[in-house]
Parts: C-alpha cells; structure tokens; sequence
C-alpha cells in the first residue's frame, strides 16, 4: 500500500556527493596547495575502497554521452506524459491536454512545446517501483539498487566514467548544479566522482570559477607549483608502503591541471558565445514574471555544450519553482514549474538534432515515482511508485514512440510494464555496457552493475 504522506512530508532533500570539482575547491585552487595533513586526509579518502582505479576504456555503443535530467520530489505522471481526460474528474485533475505530433497521442498543457517535437521522444508510461520513499527511490533511480546498509552502489554517472573515463581531457561526470548523494561513486573509487558546478548558469557570462587560474597566479607561478607538487608526490610514492594510493590523488591532481589549462575545458564550461537566438531556443523565464531567471534553459544550454565538448554524462537537476513533491495546489504548482522546462527540453532535442547530436546524445528524463490516482483533499496528489512515466531521446532509442500504458485512471502498468532495472539497463546498452557485468565490491564480492536488469528491446530503434 502506498504511504499517504500529504500532511507530514517535507520533500526531498539531497545531500551532495563529494566530487572533483569539491577537491579543486578545497585543494588545488586553495592557495594553489595543500598542507601535508590536508593531503593525507583527502588522499585517505580517496583510498578507503578502491575495487577498481583504471578506466575500463571499454568500445561506446550508439550513445556516445548522456544528458540525465532529473525532476527530484515525484512528478505527476498525470500532470505531465500521462494525462487521463477521459477519466473522472478527481483522477483526470485540474489541467487539460494539448496534442502531440504523434497521431492521437497528447501530452498535458503545459508541455505544449514538447508536444511538437513527440516525434523525436519516447515515453515510457509503464514504469513501475514500489518504493514511495524520496530518499530510497532516488537511490535506486541512479544506482539500480534498494538501498543497504552493507554497501553503497555506484551511480549511473560513477560507472560511465569507471568505463570510459574522460574524454578530450574533460571530466567524464559533471553534475549542474550538482548531484544528490545518491549519485556518488558508491564502492568505486572516488576518482569516478562527479565534478559539481555548485552553483547555475543563470547569467550569459556564466563561468566555472575554479577551472580558471586566481588573479594573482600567474601561468608561470602554476607551472612552478605543479613541477614542486609532482616532487613532493614522486618522494612519497618512494617511502609510500602502498603507492597506489597516491597514484589515484595524482589523477585526480593531473585531471584538475589539464582543466585548467586547457582554453577547450574553459570554453564547454562557459555560456560564452551562445547567440541570443540560442536563448531564445531554450527560453528564459522568471519566477514570477518578474523574479529571478529561472534556470533550466540555460543548464540545458551548458549540458549541450558538455556534450558537445566530450564529457559522456551531465546531470542537470531542475525542482521547478515549488518542487515536483506537489502535497498541494498542483495546478499551481506544476504550471508555475513546467513552462520554462517544456520550452528548455524541446530546446534541447531541436538543438542536438540541428547539430546532428542527438544520435550519439541519450537524453533521459526522470523522476523517483509518480504521484496518487486521486486527486486529495488539498488539490495535490501524493506519493505512487506503482506506474509512472519517464523519457528517453536520441542516442539509438526510438523516435515517437509512447511504450506501453498505465490503466484507465493512472494506477497501475496496463501494457508492457518496465522495471527502473530495466529502465536503467536499458540506457546501460545503449552506452555499450553490459549491465549484468560484474564490478569488485569490498571483501572481493562480484556484484551486477544492475541486478535483474535487462535491456528492453521495444525501446531500441
């Protein structure tokens, strides 16, 4: 039975991982050094399960990088993909639906501008959880997993870096803003981590501060600092009882060196250059009408430029304006939040398809469940894990396609219904990773990358 949770839930909370761009912060661009007990305690860190240190630098498959868009706090599938205008009021809900270009196929109102581009999507109305809990279903959403107290699995973008590693001298994994805990390395090493903006591209002059060099380091004084480091590092490796450990802080040392001084790093991490007509591609709204941009346009906007620059996964994490986890008011709610990602997902696709992307771009919306059939005595609907829906695009997934079907009043899968395993195998594929494959978790343990998860053939072109 699904938790009722409207009168006490606060909604979703994520916590952080601790990434790369972390470590730059509190290291590299700290003074340009760390003391000798900073060094050990992050070199600790980073040693503490180490089942696997190299990239795997294993052949791609048809998606050669990954946009994961995640809508945190439960998106209603009703107020979104799945609308049910045919179903009685209190199931069918407050908002009204708009056609796609898929033949008899609509979308709810507020995805008016997704709604055109149906033909280039794929949305999975038949996924099915049974975990009603923000926390748990987010961790399974990234990792494939419950979550247990024995171990913490890796997440998506952890095993994509662990596979492939970087690309062009870029991280493989940036989190924009950043990524909840659940998106860690889990039993991976930390080298895998995502490297985290911190903070949105809000403005056209946005730029990733602590990729570039501070005012007063000049490039010859950098150069300086890292010859004297890489002194310090090979003394250690010397009298070091276990020099791997300080290999993997060496990586991590060489991979912040090449961002910072590669004129490539700083140009993908910057809106620099993007044409107006580019903005208004994505859109730029505010809250409000008056307020603060509101950022999803412009995060969508870098993610491409990621893509297109080579880092393999960008997770970008939108809340709306009042979150996803809609207790209340949801007509409100989702249509103060929805527009500005209605106008930035079609962006997107329209985008990478221009630039001829989109077919090595997998683009993946999702949300940890869905929300209640009914519509609740405070016009919001509550926690539903049972059917909800996703989105696939681009990336060897097939174009126009709504696979399988809730029921009558959203409830439960009707056709073809498709695990988060399956889901998350699924787009494994699609990358060129097996995930029944099997990874070195402490005490020598082989544990699936996904256990019980098999691609889904209907979703592949």
């Amino acid at each position: 039975m699904q938790n009722d949770r409207r009168h006490h839930c606060s909604g979703p909370i994520y916590p952080t991982a601790f990434g790369r761009r972390s470590f730059i912060q509190a290291g590299l661009l700290g003074g340009m050094g760390l003391s000798l007990p900073d060094l050990l305690k992050i070199q600790a860190r980073a040693g503490e399960v180490r089942p696997s240190t190299q990239a795997l630098n294993r052949p791609e498959g048809p998606a050669k990088s990954v946009i994961q868009i995640i809508l945190p706090g439960g998106l209603a599938h009703q107020e979104s993909w799945d609308p049910k205008p045919e179903a009685p009021i209190e199931y069918r809900g407050p908002l009204g639906v708009v056609k796609t270009s898929i033949p008899g196929v609509v979308f709810s109102e507020n995805l008016s501008r997704t709604a055109k581009i149906a033909d280039k999507i794929t949305v999975v109305r038949s996924i099915t959880g049974h975990i009603p809990d923000h926390a748990q279903a987010t961790y399974q959403m990234f990792t494939g997993y419950l979550p247990s107290p024995a171990i913490q699995h890796p997440s998506i973008g952890a095993i994509v870096s662990q596979n492939f590693g970087p690309r062009r001298d870029l991280p493989p994994y940036v989190g924009v803003p950043n990524v909840p805990s659940a998106g860690g390395t889990g039993y991976l090493s930390s080298k895998f981590g995502a490297f985290e903006l911190g903070v949105n591209p809000v403005q056209k002059s946005f730029q990733v501060r602590d990729i570039a060099l501070p005012k007063n380091i000049t490039d010859e004084r950098f150069t300086r600092r890292r010859t004297a480091r890489e002194a310090l590092e090979d003394h250690f490796r010397e009298i070091e009882a276990n020099p791997a450990e300080l290999d993997t802080m060496d990586q991590f040392y060489q991979q912040a060196y090449k961002l910072i001084s590669s004129p490539e790093a700083k140009k993908a991490f910057s809106l620099d250059g993007e044409p107006d007509s580019m903005t208004d591609l994505y859109g730029e709204y505010k809250r409000n009408g008056t307020g603060p941009v509101i950022p999803i346009g412009r995060q969508l906007m870098l993610a491409r430029r990621l893509v297109e620059a080579g880092v393999r996964l960008v997770t970008v994490m939108y809340n709306g304006t009042d979150g996803w986890d809609n207790h209340t008011r949801i007509k409100e709610s989702v249509g103060n939040g929805m527009p500005a990602f209605d106008h930035a997902f079609a962006g997107l696709i329209t985008d990478l398809d221009q630039r001829g992307l989109l077919d090595s771009t997998l683009v993946m919306v999702t949300s940890e469940f869905g929300r209640s059939p009914k519509i609740n005595e405070t016009a919001g609907r509550d926690h539903w894990a049972r059917v909800y829906s996703q989105v696939l695009a681009g990336g060897g997934i097939a174009r126009g396609q709504i696979y399988g079907s809730s029921n009558a009043t959203a409830a439960e899968p009707d056709r073809d219904p498709v695990t988060v395993e399956n889901f998350l195998a699924t787009v494994y594929h699609q990358l060129g990773i097996n995930a029944e494959d099997r990874l070195l978790a402490p005490g020598g343990r082989p544990i699936d990358i996904v256990r019980d998860g098999r691609a889904v053939p209907g979703l592949i072109s």
